[in-house]
């Protein structure tokens, strides 16, 4: 993105429950370690108000990267389904009409597997021009449709938006952004520092990432391309005071016990 102003909008991305889709559908529905590009998006499409047949182009086109200030821990959420009216269940297929049929022979109870992070914080940085980037963040501020990390059934926790920032690199701007763990994971930290994982954008980058959409419309589905990423260590302080030095430690000279002595130290 050359020739225009850029800027950079800061989100945080904090809820009990998150989850990220990738290429995985029906009945196991899996979540990746980190918000895609597809999800984050979305998300910005979802607070602008645009319907699922709306254009993305300028959207897709916007560098992102992410930040796990709290990676969160694995939760499979593990039931089963039924017709209420004890009718079999649908099958895959279809018949001349395009309706779908019910399973042979009958199935009555079905099994699905969705996979969630649970107690995760990641902070997003995207960078694109300046107008819109400021429409976005007015738009995340005061969404026109509920917002949800991943799926409808997460909504984040606290204000999503933590600013524009001037235009820079996704690396200098997810340095600056101050530690945004949860108490319970502050307290587990007694650095004065700490470092968090990180993904960028980078045609240089040493990893594919399949998450970028071309739509959201549900007719047609959407066919998920690649972005290079490049993946790093950010490191940020904590908030702790440095500890006070130790005083100097005279041994043996206060004790009168010196546990090196028997080998000639």
């Amino acid at each position: 993105m050359t020739g225009t102003e850029h800027a950079v909008l800061v989100l945080r991305l904090a809820a009990p429950l998150q989850s990220w889709g990738g290429p995985s559908r029906y009945n196991r529905r899996e979540t990746r370690p980190q918000p895609t590009k597809s999800g984050v998006l979305g998300l910005l499409a979802a607070a602008e108000g645009r319907d699922r047949e709306a254009s993305i182009a300028d959207l897709v086109g916007l560098e992102l990267g992410v930040r796990a200030d709290q990676p969160g821990t694995l939760l499979r959420d593990y039931h089963t389904y039924s017709d209420y009216r004890g009718l079999p269940l649908l099958s895959a297929k279809t018949n001349a009409k395009g309706q779908q049929t019910r399973t042979t022979p009958p199935k009555y109870t079905g099994i699905t597997q969705r996979f969630y992070l649970q107690d995760a914080v990641f902070v997003a940085a995207l960078r694109g021009p300046k107008t819109l980037m400021e429409s976005l963040e007015e738009a995340v501020r005061h969404p026109v449709h509920p917002l949800s990390l991943g799926r409808r059934s997460c909504p984040p926790t606290g204000p999503v938006s933590l600013g524009l920032r001037p235009d820079t690199a996704l690396e200098f701007a997810l340095n600056e952004v101050p530690w945004q763990a949860g108490s319970h994971r502050r307290r587990q930290v007694q650095d004065t520092t700490v470092s968090l994982e990180a993904t960028v954008e980078d045609p240089a980058g040493d990893h594919l990432a399949v998450d970028v959409p071309d739509t959201y419309d549900l007719k047609t589905g959407t066919t998920f391309g690649r972005r290079t990423v490049r993946h790093l260590w950010v490191t940020v302080p904590t908030g702790r005071p440095r500890p006070p030095h130790p005083a100097p430690d005279s041994g043996a000279g206060q004790s009168g016990h010196d546990p090196f002595a028997l080998l000639g130290w």
